[in-house]
């Protein structure tokens, strides 16, 4: 599976301890029409699961309930695999190799 560079950011944000939607949209700087399609989508494809927190906690702190995601083992493995092309794509960008034109015959 490959995934998309804002789908890699959340799957990290989420691996990090950032737990909910608002959490995940303040550690990766991305808006959130793009955070919560890929939660739901990394959810269907069962790369995360979520839970809704108990509406008690979020009536004692007089908002609405939050959704919290938390990876599961695929989602790991999906996100190490993503990590290390990432990984690989800079290395090779970062060898600062200079493209030359091509020689003609």
């Amino acid at each position: 599976m490959n995934l998309t560079y804002p789908t890699t950011l959340v799957l990290h944000a989420l691996a990090n301890g950032y737990g909910h939607g608002f959490d995940v949209i303040d550690a990766t700087g991305l808006a959130s029409g793009t955070v919560y399609p890929i939660l739901r989508r990394l959810e269907e494809e069962g790369l995360v699961t979520g839970r809704w927190e108990s509406v008690s906690i979020a009536r004692e702190e007089q908002r609405p309930p939050r959704r919290y995601y938390e990876l599961t083992a695929a989602g790991e493995k999906v996100l190490e695999r993503a990590l290390e092309r990432y990984r690989l794509t800079q290395a090779t960008a970062s060898r600062g190799r200079r493209l030359r034109p091509a020689r003609s015959s």
